[in-house]
């Protein structure tokens, strides 16, 4: 983990990610809390009822300072709008982490989970300096699937029907990145 206790705010052409505040908590719960977001998440619950994005905000800053999880907020680098979530969960033991992502409706399509990925992924292999960072996502959802392909992950296979997601099993598509294949895909030796 970095020195510093606290997560850094990382800076993209278009975007700042940085550690959510409380104040975030309404625009997470109604950027979230539309359908077709939590529709095309694992993680994202729906309804999103009040106090949930209270209760996750909360848990951010003791996971990160545990090793466990880096969360940061999407946010427009002009207005400082609030767009969604990325973030990290750490398995130290393994030194690999798994890369998730949502990002609000009006905010589809416009290449902005991928910047915000690139970024990550560079935070995680140069400053966590992890070994393997992978990500899934749901079959039926290939806009997050060309993300992955747009960061240059690799596609290491199917999980089939390996989730209930309200009462219909789902398929997974496994992505990874390791930390050699990214250093040569940046240009980095």
């Amino acid at each position: 983990m970095p020195e510093s206790k606290h997560l850094p705010q990382l800076n993209t052409e278009r975007l700042i990610l940085r550690p959510f505040e409380l104040s975030d908590a309404k625009d997470v719960q109604r950027l979230a809390g539309e359908k077709a977001v939590a529709e095309t998440t694992l993680n994202v619950p729906h309804p999103y009822e009040d106090g949930m994005a209270e209760e996750w905000i909360s848990t951010h800053q003791s996971k990160f300072e545990s090793g466990e999880l880096c969360n940061f907020a999407i946010t427009m680098a002009e207005t400082g709008e609030l767009m969604g979530a990325i973030g990290l969960i750490i398995s130290s033991r393994h030194n690999h982490a798994e890369l998730g992502y949502w990002v609000g409706v009006p905010f589809w399509n416009q290449g902005f989970c991928t910047e915000a990925a690139k970024a990550v992924l560079e935070f995680g292999f140069s400053e966590l300096e992890l070994n393997r960072i992978y990500a899934h996502f749901l079959s039926r959802n290939p806009a997050s699937g060309r993300v992955m392909k747009k960061l240059g992950m690799t596609h290491e296979g199917m999980l089939r029907k390996h989730i209930n997601v309200s009462d219909r099993y789902e398929d997974l598509k496994l992505y990874g990145f390791l930390a050699d294949e990214w250093r040569k895909s940046s240009g980095i030796t």
